[in-house]
């Protein structure tokens, strides 16, 4: 079994910072592609940031500049610095991998439970 668990979350004023990280654990063999995504109340879930295995990386238009993805493969683990957060950014923030358990199975796709991210005004 995989599990993915996200940190860092929390309530922060408009201007401020957090720094997210998103721990692999479990059988896993490789991973692939990591991301963050976001869902608001009453809206669809959307892609934040995503970084492949090799480090490039690519950023919702509405997070270029603030939010920076990263990853440390050794530890299984991802990270997002956020700054200078906006209430917009407000949502609960989830993190997805793509994950071979070992070198037979096929790469699948994990979830964590999400951490929430409030920005007040």
């Amino acid at each position: 079994q995989v599990q993915l668990v996200e940190s860092g979350g929390g309530l922060v004023q408009a201007g401020g910072s957090l720094r997210l990280s998103c721990a692999a654990s479990g059988s896993i063999f490789s991973i692939n592609d990591m991301g963050w995504y976001r869902q608001a109340p009453g809206k669809l879930r959307e892609l934040v940031a995503a970084i492949t295995s090799g480090g490039s990386t690519n950023y919702a238009d509405s997070v270029k500049g603030r939010f920076t993805i990263s990853r440390d493969n050794a530890k299984n683990t991802m990270f997002l610095q956020m700054n200078s957060l906006k209430p917009e950014d407000t949502a609960v923030y989830y993190c997805n991998a793509n994950i071979k358990m070992t070198i037979f199975h096929k790469a699948t796709d994990y979830w964590g439970p999400g951490t929430q991210v409030t920005v007040s005004s």
